[in-house]
């Protein structure tokens, strides 16, 4: 499966948590800013993004990938977008790819909590 197809499950464990203003880089839902990178022009759009009460959290569906470098950059940005709002970084990992999602935040000092979605 492809990540595209696990943003449904987040934003149902997202609205199952309470959160409200959700926006989802998904079909029939509002996308979330994107954020560019200076020095080279890429730019990130989180996967979803939430409220709960007036803190912004941000989540992020994370897979193994052979090249983890651009998804570090990412999580690095949302985590330090979440701490400046007062809100969290989740780190949505589906099952088998829970261990590389906890070793990515381990190794790179990413701030933000690593949730299993099935």
């Amino acid at each position: 499966m492809d990540k595209d197809s696990y943003i449904p499950k987040v934003v149902e464990w997202v609205k199952r948590k309470g959160y409200e203003q959700i926006k989802a880089n998904l079909e029939g839902f509002e996308v979330p800013i994107a954020y560019e990178r200076q020095n080279d022009d890429e730019r990130f759009i989180p996967d979803v993004t939430a409220k709960l009460l007036y803190e912004k959290s941000y989540f992020e569906v994370v897979l193994k990938t052979d090249n983890p470098d651009r998804v570090v950059s990412k999580l690095r940005l949302l985590s330090m977008l979440a701490s400046q709002k007062g809100g969290r970084l989740f780190m949505m990992a589906p099952s088998g790819h829970l261990n590389f999602a906890k070793e990515l935040a381990l190794k790179h000092s990413i701030s933000g909590e690593v949730v299993k979605i099935a």
